[in-house]
């Protein structure tokens, strides 16, 4: 009689599995580009009452120069991965977050862990473990969402804020 779970079963579907998946990477990065782009654009016209979060002693010019540099690294990082066809050459999910977190604080807009875990474009664990690790560092800070409970925000410390703006100062002046 046949085992119904040969081991040569195993090895086909782990190939299956491994074809599927690098069929399957560059479509997920490119939604993770996509919805990046979307929330971009739904954020970009201001809330009625609210203005963008500026870092004191920072000019406003200062904070959209910085603002648009940071969309552009961000940008150019999905481009890259797709352009060269393997998102793992270039996985650097600490600073794909510093990066998004920058952005939206900037919009003054609230990320969420999971939003803050997609825009790793890592898988969540991935996401969730450098979460921690920049947590840990002092470059960001999680909070309960006071509207809902269920909820964890996460956003720039004033030490994250400080070390991106050092960053793109440094960018701008090498240019």
């Amino acid at each position: 009689m046949d085992d119904p779970i040969a081991p040569d079963s195993f090895d086909s579907d782990e190939s299956d599995a491994a074809v599927s998946a690098s069929k399957l990477q560059p479509l997920a990065d490119e939604l993770v580009a996509i919805a990046a782009r979307l929330r971009d654009v739904a954020d970009a016209a201001p809330k009625a009452g609210t203005t963008p979060a500026s870092a004191p002693g920072r000019s406003p010019r200062s904070d959209r120069r910085h603002l648009e540099l940071a969309r552009k690294t961000y940008s150019l990082r999905r481009k890259r991965a797709v352009i060269f066809g393997n998102s793992e050459l270039f996985g650097e999910p600490a600073w794909d977050i510093l990066l998004d977190l920058f952005i939206a604080q900037a919009e003054d807009k609230p990320v969420s862990v999971s939003s803050a875990c997609i825009g790793s474009a890592t898988p969540a664990t991935t996401g969730l473990r450098w979460l921690g690790v920049l947590a840990d560092e002092g470059l960001i800070v999680r909070e309960n969402d006071s509207g809902d409970n269920r909820r964890v925000l996460v956003r720039l410390s004033h030490t994250g804020v400080k070390a991106m703006e050092r960053f793109f100062d440094a960018f701008e002046a090498s240019l």
